[in-house]
């Protein structure tokens, strides 16, 4: 099994361990050392022993060690002392020990054994050091190290029951560290996707740390600041463009038709009335594209009003009935009273407008505009016809900007009407989408509430 893909979870992980194995190597270290303490004050206190009595040997010879060490025997004289003098012949000659142990070999220097002390009714962990004598006897002393090792068990218990502490105390720095990331960063995604869903006025929020977050958000503040200049400039572009197209367009419009009343002849008149529609055409095109770039940039949204939605269904509905009933069309309203959005009036109304036109265009039969409110609290504004309706693979391209279906061009239209009502939903902070009416189309606005 592999590592996860997580960012998020391998650094938890990273956390995790180091916290663990940092534990573990001090508990272990702590433990070493006091191991190696004990032993180390247990053989000084054994060598210590061993000195004096052969200091005694070298004054006296075998006799006097002997004195020595059965005086140092007595009780209460080296309570924690384990002393035994053995002759050639292993028999124990003074001391608190029976006899010489038999798990201690002769050539053995030193070591830790479980022994009876005269007077003892109890083992004890005694250390060891054994010292041959130049006549063939052995000189045995120790030092009783029983508190000592089970101090060590209860520090190795409580070593056990630190690190299970540390596991856990692992297992809330991995995961406190990784949430104190997140948050620092699901500040800045949150800006970028308010940003990119058109508010452009959101900035990610800085603490004036100056560690690497806040030159994050500080980098990305100022590449919005950019953007939002540059915006406001095309605005201003947009502004003047659609102002300066419109006049000389409106004016060519008043020269034609000043053409066309002055013109006698029949193919004059149609001339000049073809081009009066084309110049309107052109009007309504220049209009429709603004509209969707400034919807696109987020432009508008200081226009959105609290609105009864299902009342501007109704009211669409009575608008277009007549010019319904003239194309053969049956138009009815399907929204329940009290929807209400904060939307565009103007632009809201412009979308749907154009998904009715769309649908007296390209549909058939009844069309039926309809308002609702879905479980999650959003609205979705839908238009549906039983006409022939769009293909599945075909309904991208129904989509983009001056993309016709109709490839003869035979119907009147621009190829903008989904588009504007597409830009006008993400204005909402919503999405348009097509579906099967069973049969024909049904577009469905889908706003955020």
């Amino acid at each position: 099994m592999g590592l996860p893909r997580s960012t998020f979870l391998r650094f938890a992980a990273l956390v995790f361990l180091l916290q663990l194995v940092g534990a573990a190597l001090l508990l272990a270290t702590v433990h070493q050392l006091t191991q190696d303490q004990i032993g180390d004050e247990a053989e000084a206190h054994a060598e210590q022993l061993r000195d004096q009595f052969l200091h005694s040997y070298r004054q006296g010879g075998f006799a006097a060690l002997g004195a020595a060490v059965a005086a140092r025997a007595q009780p209460g004289r080296a309570p924690g002392a384990a002393l035994l003098l053995v002759d050639r012949d292993g028999r124990a000659v003074a001391g608190n020990i029976a006899e010489w142990p038999p798990s201690l070999p002769p050539s053995a220097t030193a070591a830790t054994l479980d022994l009876f002390r005269i007077g003892h009714e109890q083992s004890e962990q005694i250390y060891l050091v054994a010292t041959p004598l130049a006549g063939g006897g052995r000189l045995l002393t120790g030092h009783v190290v029983e508190s000592e090792l089970r101090f060590t068990v209860i520090l190795e218990e409580a070593m056990v029951s630190a690190f299970a502490v540390a596991v856990a105390l692992a297992a809330f720095a991995a995961w406190s560290s990784t949430r104190l990331i997140h948050g620092r960063l699901a500040a800045t995604v949150g800006t970028a996707r308010a940003v990119a869903a058109g508010h452009l006025d959101r900035r990610v929020p800085v603490d004036g740390s100056d560690d690497a977050f806040d030159a994050l958000g500080i980098a990305i503040n100022a590449m919005l600041d950019r953007i939002a200049a540059l915006m406001a400039e095309l605005k201003i572009a947009t502004d003047g463009l659609a102002h300066d197209l419109r006049s000389p367009l409106t004016r060519l419009r008043s020269t034609l038709e000043r053409a066309l009343d002055a013109s006698e002849g029949e193919e004059a008149r149609g001339a000049v009335a073809r081009a009066i529609d084309e110049g309107d055409r052109l009007l309504t095109m220049l209009d429709t594209a603004l509209r969707i770039s400034r919807a696109e940039a987020g432009l508008g949204r200081e226009s959105f009003v609290d609105l009864d939605l299902s009342a501007m269904v109704e009211d669409m509905v009575e608008v277009y009935g007549p010019l319904a009933e003239d194309n053969g069309f049956e138009i009815v309203a399907d929204a329940p009273p009290g929807i209400t959005g904060h939307v565009h009036r103007e632009l809201l109304g412009q979308a749907l407008a154009n998904l009715i036109d769309n649908a007296m265009k390209y549909g058939a039969g009844r069309i039926v505009v309809a308002a609702r409110r879905t479980p999650a609290g959003d609205t979705v504004i839908s238009v549906g016809d039983d006409g022939p309706g769009i293909p599945e693979a075909q309904r991208p391209e129904a989509l983009r900007r001056f993309g016709r279906l109709d490839a003869a061009r035979s119907k009147a239209g621009a190829g903008l009407g989904l588009a504007l009502a597409a830009a006008v939903a993400r204005l909402h902070d919503g999405a348009l989408e097509l579906h099967d009416n069973g049969p024909g189309l049904r577009v469905e606005l889908h706003l955020a509430h």
